[in-house]
């Protein structure tokens, strides 16, 4: 019987394949080194698309039966993937939130995919890796000891965070035990609807969870913001109120440390004391800006991160790691595992052997089949150190600041929202020009801007204005990027003009 394996399968394969991933180490990091003089992005031609499946039914649409090797198959990559990302790695990349991940990070991924972990627990190295990256970030955010699970997003992570919410306020009530004696899951049985609340910048998360938690997307209140896009705490008492006269249970409160759209945070203290004297959950959303709790220069900015019962962040945003890796931390272990596990005799932990210890991780959240996000960014600061992952947080910030400068020095931009953090939204406006017409043409001038590689800004709407939104997140921005984007939005400004 002739059996097969996956692997090279002779000395001669093993050493012609060795060659092949040299290489495709070396050119990837020969990519990234030369980031700078290519496009931030570019169009894939019509025949890339027909490589990769796309347009009219045809044999490149198939999956393959035969194979063709992995040297040809790499090529394939080089021609019709590398070339063509969204372009977040690149300096000019400012759009939406993401992060451009690093060399080491990129690394670290390939050295985690070699062994190949589980990371449902199990009794093994990883293990304890993922344990010791999660005790440093309760230590780093101020909530030491807490329980926590690395993810693979902020929707995750905050999602697995109101799940816990949820789940306390049902045992509150004593509707957390079963016939069978496992413990209930979140809002089983409850007698009055759950609500909870965040402000009308909440991220998009909350929705989704409502609807997926089974609570009905009704479930999320959403409170007015103040002129700087913050949340109203005295709206949101208000709102607290009369929906218990109205026969609703709250039971959750969320704060954002960094909104999506301007930068914002919360009044995390005012929050949280809310929270406290309500005896709600308080949830703080910090996909990226609970990162700013690390530095002793913006730490105010998000005061009251530290009274948080759950927080909710991504390390592949200003964490700067390679996609996908978030954080969910919860003051209360017990609360979190119990909302959580699920007991399975064919998963029964054991005092000896590759099981012992269980799988404390899959009692932590939904997945029972976890990669091993943990080690890029157990590898990256133990590499580089939180005190530099501090400056570059820092360096974002100061880069934002000198860009908000230099809008204000340039007659024909306008600023359209506070920037109190990383994020900066402005628009090419001529005066007299009403505001329907300078919508379509910042939208065009965004449109321009990307498709000619210059730079990557998304968009929003404040106000009722289209805004070019800068986030800057990118650790390998420099100001004069910042430079290259202000010109470039007056030259196609007076282009579109013409």
């Amino acid at each position: 019987m002739n059996e097969e394996t996956l692997d090279p399968s002779s000395p001669e394969e093993w050493a012609e394949f060795r060659s092949l991933a040299h290489r495709m180490v070396d050119e990837m990091l020969a990519h990234l080194a030369s980031l700078r003089g290519q496009p931030v992005w570019r169009e894939m031609p019509a025949e890339v698309r027909r490589a990769l499946g796309s347009g009219p039914p045809g044999a490149d649409g198939r999956a393959p039966r035969q194979g063709i090797g992995a040297a040809a198959a790499y090529e394939e990559f080089v021609r019709n993937v590398r070339p063509y990302p969204n372009g977040n790695i690149h300096p000019r990349f400012w759009g939406w939130v993401m992060g451009g991940g690093t060399p080491l990070g990129m690394m670290a991924d390939m050295l985690a995919a070699g062994i190949d972990p589980n990371l449902g627990g199990f009794n093994q190295a990883p293990a304890l890796v993922e344990h010791q990256v999660v005790a440093w970030l309760g230590e780093l955010l101020g909530m030491p000891g807490s329980s926590g699970l690395l993810v693979n997003g902020g929707t995750m992570a905050s999602t697995v965070g109101l799940a816990v919410a949820r789940f306390a306020k049902s045992r509150q009530l004593g509707l957390d035990s079963r016939a069978d004696g496992m413990q209930a899951w979140p809002g089983e049985a409850v007698r009055a609807p759950l609500v909870f609340y965040g402000s009308t910048e909440t991220h998009g998360w909350a929705r989704k969870a409502a609807e997926l938690l089974g609570l009905g997307a009704r479930a999320f209140r959403r409170v007015p913001v103040n002129a700087e896009y913050e949340c109203d705490v005295a709206a949101m008492e208000r709102m607290i109120g009369e929906d218990r006269q109205a026969g609703l249970m709250p039971f959750c409160i969320i704060g954002t440390a960094g909104t999506v759209n301007t930068g914002a945070s919360d009044d995390l203290d005012a929050l949280a004391t809310l929270a406290k004297r309500e005896g709600l959950w308080f949830h703080v959303d910090g996909a990226f800006g609970a990162l700013a709790w690390l530095s002793d220069e913006l730490r105010a900015l998000v005061k009251g991160l530290d009274r948080a019962d759950s927080i909710g962040f991504d390390l592949h945003k200003w964490g700067s790691l390679p996609f996908e890796c978030a954080c969910v931390l919860v003051r209360d272990g017990e609360a979190h595992r119990a909302a959580f596990a699920s007991p399975a005799s064919y998963l029964a932990a054991s005092t000896r052997g590759v099981i012992a210890g269980g799988l404390p991780f899959a009692d932590r959240g939904l997945e029972l089949t976890r990669g091993f996000k943990a080690l890029k960014v157990w590898l990256s600061l133990k590499a580089d150190g939180v005190d530099k992952l501090v400056r570059i947080i820092e360096q974002n910030v100061a880069q934002t600041r000198y860009l908000v400068a230099r809008i204000g020095r340039e007659p024909k931009l306008q600023l359209l929202a506070p920037a109190p953090l990383n994020i900066t939204c402005f628009r090419y406006a001529t005066a007299g020009t009403d505001d329907a017409t300078l919508d379509a043409l910042n939208a065009e001038l965004l449109l321009r801007l990307q498709e000619r590689g210059i730079a990557a800004p998304s968009s929003t709407v404040l106000g009722g204005r289209y805004a070019l939104r800068v986030a800057n997140v990118n650790h390998r921005t420099r100001r004069e990027d910042l430079d290259v984007l202000v010109d470039a939005v007056l030259t196609l400004g007076a282009e579109l003009e013409a």
